[in-house]
């Protein structure tokens, strides 16, 4: 998980990652920093996001991104 706030908090300092649960609905994230996000989750995990998993509510809150991701490696 601490990975993951690294990478999002490179992105967007300022914000609280823990506390947020509605990144996109409130205009934190866009489209663009989604690209970004998921690229970058590439590298740092070596995990690719199926485009079917970006959805917003994964990429609204932390948690169900990291889930994603943990979902993800063990696969």
């Amino acid at each position: 998980m601490e990975k993951l706030l690294a990478i999002l908090e490179d992105m967007k300092p300022g914000v609280d990652f823990k506390k947020e649960k509605k990144l996109i609905e409130d205009g934190i994230l866009d489209s663009f920093d989604i690209v970004e996000i998921i690229a970058a989750i590439d590298d740092e995990f070596d995990v690719e996001i199926p485009v079917m998993e970006v959805q917003p509510e994964i990429f609204n809150d932390v948690e169900k991104l990291y889930a994603l991701i943990e979902r993800l490696m063990e696969e």
